[in-house]
Formats: structure tokens, sequence, C-alpha cells
């Protein structure tokens, strides 16, 4: 989607860029690993294109990264302490999806803490990501309705309730509700 380029829109196709020079892949290799075609790469990485949650997990799945290790633009290492005022706050331009990195970046913990507000009818599907074998997830809802379709079974959560996943298979998050849905991630990276 083209818009009006705010500094972590900019921020974000630095961040491709970077994160593909330094595994020294081509324009062309990242776009063969990710699906996502080579014109909307390099759009991304000149800040002329935002892309979607849904491209953009592909790409960070291309480059071996979780979001949240996406959303880590410093490279200092960890402060323990992550001060709402300086989390990474990001919205995806197609559903209205907000995302904020609640934990500290670049600590030595294998868990990521992500609250999210997910707008009402708002769908997003992931496809299943063998790059993340080991990952998994907790989904605990605050507020609103979420329905969750892993492989082919469908889960309603309401609020308080908390559904656990592999992040390999592929699932899809819905709000069928009338009001956002807000919710926690909690990501485990795994072992390795």
């Amino acid at each position: 989607m083209e818009n009006e380029m705010d500094p972590l829109e900019s921020a974000i196709g630095e961040r491709v860029r970077l994160l593909r020079t330094a595994r020294n892949q081509t324009l062309d290799d990242l776009a063969s690993a990710s699906g996502v075609s080579r014109a909307m790469i390099s759009r991304i990485e000149r800040g002329e294109a935002s892309p979607t949650a849904q491209l953009l997990s592909r790409l960070c799945a291309a480059l071996d990264l979780t979001l949240s290790a996406f959303f880590a633009f410093s490279q200092e290492d960890g402060d323990p302490l992550s001060r709402r005022e300086k989390q990474t706050v990001w919205r995806d331009p197609e559903t209205g999806y907000q995302r904020r990195a609640i934990s500290a970046p670049n600590t030595v913990s294998r868990v990521e803490v992500i609250e999210v507000e997910f707008p009402v009818g708002a769908r997003m599907a992931y496809p299943p990501e063998t790059a993340k074998a080991g990952m998994t997830q907790h989904v605990w809802l605050f507020s609103g309705e979420l329905r969750m379709t892993i492989k082919d079974v469908v889960y309603d959560l309401r609020p308080g309730d908390c559904l656990y996943m592999s992040i390999t298979e592929g699932h899809i998050f819905e709000n069928p509700g009338s009001e956002p849905a807000h919710y926690a991630v909690v990501l485990d990276r795994g072992r390795t």
C-alpha cells in the first residue's frame, strides 16, 4: 500500500535492505525465498511502499527472523527495562492491526511479548513456516472476540482465554466481534 512514509516506515525499508545485504542476498534471492516480488521488495527498501503484516511476515521468515527481532532496531545489548514510550508500535496499512513490542529488545531471553489491537472484521492468514520449527506462542485475549483457525480446527476465544500453538502451523486470526480485540502474544523462539 502506498502512503506518505513516516520515520518507522522508512526504518522498516532500511532494516530490510541491511538484513538482506548482511546475508549477501540479492533482491532476487530474497524474492525467491519469500515469495514477495522483487519490485515490491525494492519499493519497500526505498521507502516507497508500506508492507502489510502478511508480507512483512514472509520477508521475516525468509530472513530467518521473528517480527519482534525485525523490529528490534537498536543494536545495543539488552537493557532489561522496556519503557512503554520507547516500545516500537507498528500498524498494518491493510488491516489496521496494531502491534506493540512489549519485551525489551536484544536480550538473551527466548521469550517475546507482543500487545495487539485487532480491528473489527480484520482477518490475517499466515502460511505454515517450517523455517520457524520449534517456535510456539500463547495468544491471550484481554477483550473483544478472536477466532483462531489452526489447520482445520477453529477456536473462538473470549476475554481471559489463552490459546497455545506452534507457529510453524498455518493459522488465521479473525475478529468476528463488534469491538476491537485486544490480546497479547507470548512467543517462545525455541531452544535453538
